[in-house]
């Protein structure tokens, strides 16, 4: 199933289809996350977010509930299903046609790494159930919700290990498109 999963991915992403995912994921990156970075530091006063952490407690989750404050985090929630709903979808689908594209044009058919472009749906899938624990957690607060409090670090823990993967593998197939480009004009008469 992955293997027909990551089959179809490759086959939609052209080179036109790759290149409007990029302006798309830059156009996004340039005009929206300056301003949900600067509105998650004044509610936040320095204690960050847990969907920019790569660690933190159920403990730490709660600290940062409280110093967000009822504002701070009624705001926070807004933001994790309008901002953080579509900025995953955006980087997934920069993601998975930037890495499908490459990877058929650097790796053999059969090569395991070319599934490597389904990884950014993991990633989504487990940003978008960070967003549904920590909104539980912040519409709930201070009640004391042991499981999600518990579950909610860890799925941050694996969103990043996703989004991580996924960028380090088109780097990778980024480099080596180069330099088979390189090479091969080399070899050109």
């Amino acid at each position: 199933m992955k293997k027909d999963i990551s089959l179809r991915l490759i086959r939609i992403s052209t080179t036109w289809v790759s290149i409007i995912g990029f302006c798309i994921f830059l156009t996004f990156s340039i005009l929206f996350l300056p301003g949900q970075t600067e509105l998650t530091k004044n509610y936040s006063a320095g204690s960050g977010s847990p969907d920019t952490s790569l660690f933190y407690t159920p403990a730490a989750l709660y600290r940062m509930a409280e110093i967000y404050g009822i504002e701070g985090r009624a705001a926070y929630v807004q933001a994790r299903w309008t901002f953080d709903l579509a900025f995953p979808v955006i980087y997934t689908f920069f993601l998975i046609t930037s890495i499908s594209w490459t990877a058929q044009r650097v790796l053999k058919p059969d090569h395991f790494l070319r599934r490597g472009n389904i990884l950014p749906l993991y990633a989504c899938l487990f940003d978008l159930l960070e967003n549904t624990c920590t909104t539980v957690v912040f519409v709930r607060y201070p009640a004391y919700l042991s499981f999600v409090s518990m579950l909610a670090p860890f799925i941050t823990l694996m969103k990043w290990i996703c989004v991580g993967s996924s960028f380090t593998l088109l780097i990778g197939l980024s480099i080596a498109y180069l330099v088979k480009t390189i090479h091969s004009k080399r070899q050109q008469p």
